[in-house]
């Protein structure tokens, strides 16, 4: 006899608490919503690694070892520890429980507390957004990637046909060549293209640049530009004056883009048995690379002083409350939580996984990238800090202008530029890319589990996927476009802000740690992995996070303001209005969806309350706890 797969059953269970409160749990069968059985990792390794390249992302090099550095070095990980054991950490934890108990991705897996399946849908819209602006980043280092590969590093010159007059490595370079003789321009990084070596192109630009007149000298008041920064501005993104000022597609970033798509492609078609044997190299060999770099940058002159500003203490700046607001933001990025990526990671576990001891490898390895990356950045700012004989907080920068213009000048002063320039680059494609395809992943995970019977097969997988990247591919043009630089940073200051995932987590601990209540949950974890994990864990659930979340996002809302381009460029309102909206799609998901859904139900609002939170779980996902020892689980069923 078989049970009749599309009869949902309701039963009543006794939770063992202290009030012996009586609740409802509705029974479902998984085989009713799919003969299909759902992806699984071919072994647990997979997913340790596939956590970790989700984790271990671009924010680790370009983010933390600044903010380190800002808010007073060594000190700045007392308020990171802190936010990490008590909120960043419980949440991952969190999620991955959950994906791997409820085996559904981010969407699905809210089924355990209806009432909040408008988390879910946050979390699908904000990963739709980020997966739309992170690979440009990608798409960028992909071309400087191939920029290196050239007999001369082209951002090492002012020789170049997108180079203006003020071009120059300093102020006192800029007035020389402006008020001097010819014999006084030769650049400190024309990386040795003296005038015998260079060629006609480049004499003609040198020539026009060396007639000067009076009203080039007394332009010797202006500031330099530095090379890096105009192949960067003028060369790269050829970016225009304004985001209303569109200015057509860059034809090398717009290849570039397809380029990391079609890569994108071919890393999850196939799915996660497919994409858990790429991280085997995507997220070990960027170590490799990493340890390279920083052992290459310890030997350069002027390293310690770097290293020493990096974790120098200053607990003076523990006073202000901006150092822990920084430290809360930053160890919520780097863990990657409230975007859904872990829970569907999380899903194609086995359902006795012991995912805790995996989620404390993943932040373990999470953190140690962070300080790794901090020492080999800071090794190579101390040396341009000491090359140029200026202080280092002259070259010390956070974000693209870390990667994409104090690094690659770094390069161009050591032996060898191209090959240091090469794999600099490749270590950032190889972090940023499992970032990139896990997110792609856990988004076919969401929608895969709303049509399981035509998606979680081979084929329907396979064109569901390619019509996202291609969807994703024509989005991502307005970022390729000379105005596209405005764009990216609406979209990276606004949809998965920082406000954005707090209020996600925040919602997620009220969900759990309240709702369906951290008690049970704990009991669910111990049902998978066969053992009790720490108290600490329940506590921040129902208390510590929601509390912490909250209030860094009291003071972010509080200090909010509004996008500058280089503190310079203030967008036009329409532009801020549209950024505000996307971090609005996804936050009121929330809200808007627990009203809808008291509103679809009858009966006074407390009955409405009391539906809405049933959970739907299978027979085998409920424990014995829930019931009194001397009652039955009394389940109806339909024999046929």
């Amino acid at each position: 006899m078989r049970i009749n797969l599309e009869i949902k059953t309701l039963i009543s269970v006794f939770h063992m608490d202290k009030k012996n409160l009586k609740i409802s749990l509705e029974v479902t069968n998984s085989n009713a919503e799919s003969p299909v059985e759902r992806a699984r990792w071919s072994s647990q390794l997979d997913f340790v690694l596939a956590c970790i390249g989700n984790t271990v992302g671009l924010g680790n090099v370009w983010r933390f070892p600044y903010l380190c550095y800002k808010n007073g070095g060594g000190a700045f990980l007392i308020p990171y520890f802190i936010m990490l054991f008590s909120g960043a950490l419980p949440v991952m934890l969190l999620e991955i429980g959950l994906g791997q108990y409820m085996s559904r991705g981010g969407l699905k897996s809210w089924i355990i507390c209806p009432l909040f399946q408008g988390i879910g849908i946050a979390t699908l819209l904000m990963l739709f957004l980020a997966s739309t602006y992170y690979i440009v980043i990608l798409a960028w280092g992909l071309y400087y990637m191939y920029a290196s590969v050239s007999k001369e590093i082209p951002w090492g010159s002012c020789l170049n046909d997108w180079n203006t007059e003020r071009c120059a490595s300093s102020n006192k370079e800029l007035l020389d060549r402006l008020c001097g003789t010819e014999s006084q321009y030769i650049s400190p990084i024309t990386t040795g293209q003296t005038p015998e070596k260079e060629d006609s192109s480049n004499i003609t630009l040198r020539t026009n640049l060396l007639n000067t007149t009076a009203v080039n000298c007394s332009l010797g008041h202006t500031a330099a530009i530095d090379p890096t920064v105009e192949f960067w501005e003028n060369h790269v993104l050829q970016i225009s004056d304004s985001i209303e000022d569109g200015g057509g597609l860059v034809p090398h970033l717009t290849v570039c883009l397809l380029v990391m798509w079609i890569v994108i492609y071919f890393c999850v078609w196939r799915g996660v048995r497919w994409s858990g044997k790429v991280v085997y190299f995507t997220a070990t060999f960027p170590y490799v690379i990493l340890i390279t770099l920083l052992v290459r940058g310890a030997t350069l002159p002027g390293a310690g002083n770097g290293i020493k500003y990096f974790l120098s203490p200053d607990f003076s700046r523990l006073q202000d409350a901006q150092v822990w607001i920084d430290g809360g933001t930053q160890v919520f990025f780097s863990a990657a939580v409230a975007l859904g990526v872990m829970t569907s990671l999380g899903s194609y576990n086995t359902f006795n996984t012991d995912f805790y001891k995996h989620t404390m490898i993943v932040a373990g390895f999470n953190f140690g990238t962070s300080f790794l990356s901090g020492f080999a950045v800071f090794s190579v700012l101390g040396f341009m800090a000491h090359e140029q004989n200026v202080d280092i907080d002259q070259v010390a920068e956070s974000g693209p202008g870390l990667v994409f213009i104090v690094y690659p000048k770094a390069v161009t002063m050591m032996p060898l530029p191209q090959l240091w320039a090469i794999l600099f680059f490749l270590m950032l494609f190889l972090i940023g890319i499992d970032s990139q395809f896990v997110m792609v992943e856990s988004v076919v995970a969401h929608i895969s589990d709303l049509f399981p019977r035509q998606l979680y097969k081979t084929k329907g997988r396979m064109i569901l996927t390619v019509i996202l990247c291609c969807l994703w591919f024509a989005m991502g043009l307005s970022m390729v476009s000379r105005g596209g630089m405005y764009v990216f940073q609406l979209y990276d200051y606004y949809s998965a802000s920082g406000m954005v995932l707090l209020w996600v987590c925040f919602w997620e601990c009220i969900a759990i740690g309240w709702i369906f209540e951290s008690e049970k949950f704990y009991d669910a974890i111990e049902l998978m992995i066969g053992y009790r994990i720490n108290k600490w864990f329940h506590i921040c659930w129902k208390y510590i996070t929601p509390l912490v979340t909250a209030g860094i996002f009291v003071f972010q809302v509080i200090g909010y303001k509004p996008l500058k381009y280089k503190n310079e460029y203030e967008y036009p309102a329409w532009a801020q209005w549209f950024g505000l909206m996307l971090a609005l799609v996804s936050m009121c998901c929330i809200p808007l969806y627990l009203m809808g859904k008291l509103l679809t139900l009858e009966g006074p609002i407390k009955e409405r309350f009391k539906k809405a939170i049933v959970p739907k779980l299978r027979a085998d996902q409920i424990c014995k706890k829930w019931m009194y020892k001397d009652d039955a689980l009394l389940m109806q069923q339909s024999w046929t």
